[in-house]
């Protein structure tokens, strides 16, 4: 049976909403809809039963991407505004979250990092950027 041919049974439907609905652990979901681990583990192991489980986690991803992006000019003018702020470590926090690249991590080697994924800074904010972090060194 393929996976497109094959429904998910109202139980296995139930358990993939309570995991998506709230803030339950997978264990307390299941302990609810009284669904043994090795049940599930057979469950895990069904190709229709996994395809909805992955299409529900895009999904959840594509949601908070398009939350991110509906938000990022906000989150990026008040970043930009904290370089200006009076306390020295704030500035400097915000002018590295600016250079950063999204989603960057400090251990991320440079080898790990696309340039293309590195935000486009026109020369004069790169410049003021620099000045703001340079100044915070000296002091």
């Amino acid at each position: 049976m393929t996976t497109k041919a094959k429904r998910l049974s109202a139980r296995q439907l139930a358990v993939i909403d309570e995991l998506f609905a709230g803030e339950d652990s997978e264990k307390d979901v299941l302990a609810r809809c009284k669904v043994s681990r090795k049940l599930y583990g057979r469950w895990l192991a069904d190709e229709a039963f996994t395809a909805e489980l992955d299409r529900r986690v895009t999904e959840a991803y594509r949601r908070s991407a398009l939350l991110i992006a509906r938000h990022a000019p906000t989150a990026a003018d008040r970043l930009l505004k904290l370089t200006k702020c009076e306390k020295e470590e704030t500035a400097r926090k915000a002018c590295l979250d600016i250079i950063s690249p999204p989603g960057s991590n400090p251990t991320t080697t440079a080898a790990e990092t696309s340039p293309t994924d590195s935000p486009k800074l026109s020369p004069e904010t790169a410049g003021k950027l620099l000045a703001v972090l340079a100044a915070s060194e000296e002091e």
